[in-house]
């Protein structure tokens, strides 16, 4: 029903900013690709696949623009269709929406990604949009929000107001997937605090400015938690996880210090909740050494440590994953045609003998193709740990992506 009210109403929108409904400008562009996974050790559950996993997706963007250029519409659908998860196989529209910039305002309505947040292993700010935790664990992948958002630019900052109806519930591996909780998620089971459901109006607003070397960021949001606590139920002697979204009041600061070769870099939140009030931070830094040994590449080392007062979870509840945590990494941008990148980093528990590995290498070939190569390891031996629900999913990823 929420797709069929956008397109109507952009389409609507279109048709009344741009005579006779031309666009000036339209574009086709976007991509394809096909990724395959190995995971060094066997499943470590009962029902899920052993080694291999292979997927193809698609994700077209489609551009129109009129009236200069101050009225456009961006259509972003994707699909992947993967050969072990059926829920991994899944479609969703990214991006649909409409935009109108004034001289010193800026409207946009539909389904639209937003992204807050400076550090690098973790982005506690980042508050809008649902995770698309099939797609990948690193809490990177968002899925579309429907939304109205209204900027307004000032002399003393830029200030946008969020409308957001129509909750997107997270998702999650099937019993055929890796990387999951021991228990299936049933994520079509989910359950509200409020009455209200997927159709609570949830709003935000948020202020950003840059002050001399610093850009500083602010917000308060108020609705439905993107992030459940789950509830246990057992169904024909099978214990399963439900998803239960609260309501919560969440702020939050960001700041990002650019100071010579050093990108100083803080986020940190307060939320309040049904099941608990908290506080969290991430802070760090990246170092760049450019034009490293004479040549035109440049090496970054990035260190963050991140808190919560929450201290640990389990897999019930709603305790954090990142409670006393530290990262160090190191980026090497080699900044030559082929925008050649590695970015590796390890992550460690303080409290608990668990361990994280990630590196990321990526490299285009020709005008059109670009190919990823990313490794993930994982170690824990203890059960409260995040990590040990997923301690024998270390696995290589190799993406071919075509673009056009």
């Amino acid at each position: 029903m929420a797709v069929k009210w956008l397109g109507a109403t952009a389409i609507s929108l279109a048709l009344m900013a741009s005579p006779y409904g031309l666009a000036e400008e339209f574009e086709v562009s976007g991509k394809v690709g096909i990724d395959g996974r190995y995971f060094f050790d066997d499943s470590q559950y009962a029902g899920q696949f052993d080694k291999n996993q292979f997927s193809v997706f698609a994700e077209p963007e489609f551009y129109w623009a009129w009236n200069n250029g101050d009225d456009s519409l961006i259509f972003k659908p994707y699909y992947r269709l993967d050969s072990q998860d059926d829920e991994r196989s899944h479609g969703d529209i990214r991006e649909f929406s409409y935009i109108h910039a004034g001289d010193d305002w800026e409207l946009r309505a539909g389904i639209r990604k937003e992204f807050w947040g400076v550090t690098e292993f973790q982005h506690l700010v980042d508050v809008i949009n649902q995770t698309d935790s099939i797609e990948d664990v690193d809490g990177e992948d968002k899925l579309g929000q429907l939304m109205v958002n209204l900027s307004l630019v000032e002399d003393w900052g830029i200030v946008d107001l969020y409308l957001l109806p129509g909750f997107r519930e997270r998702t999650f591996a099937s019993e055929d997937g890796r990387l999951r909780a021991p228990m299936v998620i049933k994520g079509d089971e989910a359950e509200y605090e409020s009455s209200a459901g997927q159709q609570h109006l949830d709003f935000a607003v948020r202020w950003s400015h840059t002050l001399g070397d610093f850009d500083i960021g602010s917000y308060w949001f108020h609705g439905t938690n993107r992030e459940p606590v789950f509830n246990v139920k057992v169904e024909n002697g099978q214990t399963e996880l439900t998803p239960y979204y609260q309501q919560m009041d969440q702020f939050g600061l960001d700041v990002q210090a650019t100071i010579e070769d050093w990108l100083w870099k803080f986020e940190a939140i307060y939320r309040n909740a049904e099941s608990d009030s908290f506080w969290a931070t991430q802070a760090g830094f990246e170092y760049t050494y450019v034009g490293v040994m004479d040549t035109v590449a440049d090496v970054g080392f990035l260190m963050e440590y991140g808190w919560d007062s929450r201290g640990e979870a389990d897999l019930r509840s709603d305790g954090a994953a990142m409670q006393n945590d530290l990262f160090i990494g190191s980026r090497l941008a080699f900044n030559d045609v082929q925008s050649s990148e590695i970015l590796f980093g390890m992550g460690a528990d303080l409290e608990h003998n668990a361990f994280s590995f990630v590196m990321e290498a990526t490299r285009r070939f020709g005008e059109d193709y670009k190919v990823n190569l990313d490794i993930r390891l994982y170690q824990s031996t203890n059960p409260f740990d995040a990590l040990y629900s997923i301690r024998d999913d270390d696995h290589l990823q190799l993406t071919v992506e075509r673009y056009f």
